[in-house]
């Protein structure tokens, strides 16, 4: 699929080009758009699609020049843990635009049409893991989940003395797929306590413990250490150690893609066990929480080198049954003036109350607004991370009545920072 060379036109984001549905006999070159516009390799894309058993061609949309794919995206059916239990949301994944078509509204007529289809299927809300800061935010998109990577050199990982220890805990080392089982229902307790899960499907769990050479850059076989008591399985972690030696002195490294633990006792039996491994000199945690307890844990939180990102971005696809279906913290009766270009059904003002246990949003076209934002500002709030303050501050939404920001961002509020750890 050699690009020709076309002249590009000023930025237009009117969706003149055509947009399809795609079937599953066309995702070959499907994969050979997306894959040259994100700079992978398509014969990648194709294996891991074949490993990847939950994918939904009927939810794959293409723009067209001609006969010609030019762009793709497609969507996922998932669950998300939101303030209030578990919500039905659209996945989007596989964003990309041929690179001689860049700035030429195929992504404005795909995200329209998308989100028009969403709409129509009912779902809420649509979520992101984005390649990009600057894109998604015009679309709605906010982010919503911040979390960390971290790294910790092992002769400075000892947990402080007060630690929750017990010696009715055991730790066992073992093949992932053999207690897959146990890891499928510690997910799913700890996504109940925690904003921003995906409720993994049997497939996702397949691709996700799928172990090949080329996915181990280096290091050796997946491995998860589960943590148990008395009364079953507590937590687990999922990791790998590279083995390596400089100057005749072991430097191995110990990889953690996830860690999950449903008491603090277990999760500091799995800290104790990842940063104890014989031969290894430093540890490498992927996907924590904002507030993970390895920040308050570790005896010198000074050691703990982190690199925050934002993963899952949120948009409120329909903004009134999204406000309306999510808990609030406190009692609240306030008006939203919600600027929304490319879902305008949600444009407008909105009066959202809040008490009892419920709460809906209804039009209020004469109602004066207490609050002007985008709605791409309450995706980024809606998961209870985040500040509508901050955004007030910075300009970019307008308060009308003084401290219904704030008074929004107390409603909005939920104990534990939201975590996503599921990559789609």
């Amino acid at each position: 699929m050699a690009g020709a060379h076309h002249p590009v036109p000023p930025r237009n984001d009117d969706p003149g080009w055509a947009v399809r549905r795609s079937t599953e006999q066309e995702y070959p070159e499907f994969a050979a758009v997306f894959s040259e516009a994100i700079g992978l390799p398509v014969e990648k894309l194709l294996h891991e699609e074949r490993d990847f058993p939950s994918a939904e061609y009927d939810r794959a949309l293409v723009a067209l020049d001609g006969e010609r794919i030019i762009g793709t995206t497609m969507a996922y059916s998932l669950t998300l843990t939101v303030p209030g239990g578990p919500r039905r949301a659209a996945g989007i994944t596989a964003v990309g635009v041929w690179p001689t078509y860049r700035r030429r509204g195929v992504l404005s007529a795909l995200m329209r049409r998308q989100l028009a289809d969403i709409r129509e299927r009912g779902e809420k809300l649509a979520v992101l893991w984005s390649s990009e800061g600057t894109i998604y935010g015009r679309f709605g998109y906010g982010p919503a989940v911040r979390q960390f990577e971290a790294s910790v050199q092992l002769a400075h990982a000892a947990l402080r003395p007060g630690a929750p220890r017990d010696p009715a805990l055991t730790v066992d080392l073992t093949e992932p797929g053999s207690v897959r089982g146990e890891l499928e229902e510690l997910h799913r307790r700890a996504a109940s306590a925690r904003n921003g899960h995906i409720l993994r499907k049997p497939g996702w769990w397949g691709w996700l413990l799928h172990d090949e050479e080329r996915d181990r850059r280096g290091a050796g076989p997946l491995r998860a250490a589960v943590v148990r008591g008395p009364d079953g399985a507590e937590g687990y972690a999922l990791y790998r150690v590279l083995h390596k030696w400089e100057d005749r002195l072991p430097t191995g490294e110990v990889r953690v893609r996830e860690t999950v633990a449903a008491t603090a006792r277990a999760r500091v039996a799995l800290y104790d066990h990842l940063f104890s491994r014989d031969l290894a000199s430093s540890a490498h945690l992927d996907n924590l929480a904002e507030d993970d307890i390895l920040t308050v844990l570790l005896a010198d939180p000074r050691r703990l080198a982190r690199r925050d990102f934002d993963s899952l971005w949120v948009r409120l696809v329909d903004l009134p049954g999204a406000l309306a279906e999510r808990s609030y913290a406190t009692t609240l009766d306030t008006v939203l003036e919600v600027t929304d270009r490319f879902a305008p059904w949600n444009a407008g003002r909105w009066r959202l109350r809040a008490g009892g246990g419920e709460a809906r949003a209804e039009a209020a076209a004469d109602a004066a607004p207490d609050l002007t934002l985008d709605a791409s500002h309450l995706g980024a709030v809606y998961l209870g991370g985040g500040s509508l303050t901050a955004f007030v501050d910075a300009g970019l939404a307008v308060e009308h009545a003084p401290g219904a920001a704030a008074r929004l961002d107390t409603a909005l509020h939920v104990p534990r920072a939201p975590l996503c750890t599921t990559d789609f």
